[in-house]
């Protein structure tokens, strides 16, 4: 009983005081590594012009990225426990930032392709280790308030990247898209290795190698049928793309089912409260790309405006997730996920129906409205979505966990982008073919685009439906204190 009350007592001071410097090491590797996932978004249209290459295959330097990450992120777990979650941080950052380099100096289609590639496989373990970190490290009853600060770079990035995007492309080069990474890298590493905590690293089994081959083949297979269908559903290269991918997805699915310390525990799915968390993850993570990859497209194709103009006109967006998030994470400490997810996605939702109206005439600020409206509802949604998920899984097992949660959310993320975008093409060529010979491609590009949002209001609605069986996971007894025994003590937050 003696040692329970001194660790209870020091609990505020460490939640307020003492996590605020790793919290930010943790952050600035964040920040860079998803800042990229979207910042060539507005890029796009450069690229395929200054690299002479077509949309669809430009469109792959943002497919292979997240492809990339998805195929590392099952690593983190092992890796983590084996080496320990400081060393491997800092390694993936380092390399990254290396990746980054290479692609800044691209000369072909193919090169940039590749070293994006590189830059995923170095920043794929970034987000799993960092938000298992902090997952750990604050208190039970302030989790959803620390983990809503780390949730900011998470919604705050992907927004910010297409302004920084617009201005280095109009008033530089393409290429500091990827060399501005270099200095954040840099000062990732520096804060890192000085603020990191050193958790003792813990006994791991052999690695689950055939998990490791089945993973990539299946999540790259699939990306790449769904990518295909958008031009058509029954061509071969789409066929071989879902039917290898499947067969390997099932195949890694019975793997890791049977392996006793698999790279991903799929088994924390027999929780009811996790899997509809993630379900509903799954939802909110494909409105949000959704928007992030169309709206720029529209704005410089559709409407004219310049790289940086488009990305000035997505800054409200990036300020409503910012505003949101932290009021999100302090709500979840007090209400749960269920009210969160519930508004925010009925915001979602509101928001993809206002943009399935858009027209060639659309005025500016009512397609600014549903942006804000967009960022206000995932801020509210996201990251309380991801402290209920890790709150519905086994404390031992976040380490493990955090990889599957954002492997999933990453491969998500690529079938919504290969998704979408082929559901654009396809859209563009049924209302040119419906129109005829006097069909206007300005006016189907539109009509396509309103259709696209559609669909991603209809799958945001979805979620909102999906919310009302969310529960709030019962608080584990050895949380209730704290769980002390589990956190490094202040030196070690400090690095030494």
């Amino acid at each position: 009983m003696s040692k329970a009350v001194p660790s209870t007592a020091a609990a505020p001071e460490f939640s307020l005081k003492a996590i605020i410097a790793p919290l930010l090491a943790v952050i600035i590797g964040m920040i860079m590594v998803i800042l990229d996932s979207t910042v060539v978004n507005v890029a796009i249209p450069t690229l395929v012009s200054d690299l002479n290459a077509s949309l669809k295959t430009i469109q792959w330097t943002v497919t292979g990225y997240t492809l990339a990450l998805s195929a590392v992120i099952p690593l983190a777990g092992w890796m983590t426990d084996r080496f320990g979650a400081k060393r491997i941080f800092l390694l993936t950052i380092a390399f990254f930032t290396i990746g980054s380099a290479l692609c800044a100096i691209a000369q072909t289609p193919e090169q940039l392709i590749f070293y994006r590639v590189l830059q995923g496989l170095g920043g794929g373990m970034v987000a799993p280790i960092g938000m298992a970190m902090v997952f750990r490290l604050a208190p039970a009853e302030k989790r959803g308030a620390v983990m809503g600060m780390l949730g900011v770079p998470m919604l705050l990035a992907p927004a910010l990247g297409p302004i920084l995007s617009g201005w280095l492309v109009e008033y530089a080069s393409w290429h500091w898209i990827f060399l501005i990474n270099l200095p954040i890298g840099i000062v990732a590493l520096l804060v890192g290795i000085r603020f990191l905590p050193n958790v003792e690293r813990q006994q791991t089994p052999a690695l689950d190698v055939l998990g490791m081959i089945l993973a990539p083949i299946a999540f790259a297979m699939l990306a790449y049928g769904v990518s295909e269908g958008g031009t058509s559903w029954t061509a071969n290269t789409t066929l071989t793309g879902l039917i290898v991918g499947g067969i390997a997805l099932l195949l890694f699915i019975f793997v890791e089912l049977r392996q006793k310390q698999p790279l991903l525990e799929l088994r924390v799915f027999a929780s009811t409260d996790f899997t509809r968390g993630v379900l509903l993850l799954w939802i909110a993570q494909i409105a949000l790309f959704g928007s992030i990859l169309l709206i720029p497209l529209f704005l410089q194709e559709a409407r004219g405006y310049s790289a940086l103009e488009t990305g000035i006109i997505l800054l409200p967006q990036a300020l409503a997730s910012t505003i949101f998030m932290p009021i999100g994470g302090r709500l979840f400490d007090k209400v749960g996920a269920r009210p969160l997810a519930l508004i925010g996605l009925g915001v979602i939702s509101a928001s993809m129906l206002m943009l399935a109206r858009i027209t060639i005439d659309t005025k500016l600020i009512m397609i600014i409205i549903p942006l804000i409206l967009m960022g206000a509802g995932m801020g509210l949604s996201m990251m309380s979505l991801n402290t209920h998920v890790l709150n519905a899984a086994p404390r031992k097992l976040v380490n493990r966990v955090t990889p599957l949660t954002t492997s999933a959310q990453q491969v998500v993320t690529s079938f919504a982008v290969a998704g979408l975008t082929g559901f654009l093409t396809s859209r563009i060529t049924d209302h040119m073919a419906a129109a005829g010979q006097n069909a206007n491609p300005l006016n189907a590009a539109v009509d396509a685009y309103g259709d696209t949002f559609l669909l991603t209001a209809f799958i945001a609605i979805a979620g909102f439906l999906l919310s009302f069986i969310l529960r709030k996971p019962k608080v584990k007894p050895e949380e209730q204190t704290g769980d002390s025994a589990d956190k490094p003590d202040a030196a070690m937050m400090m690095g030494h």
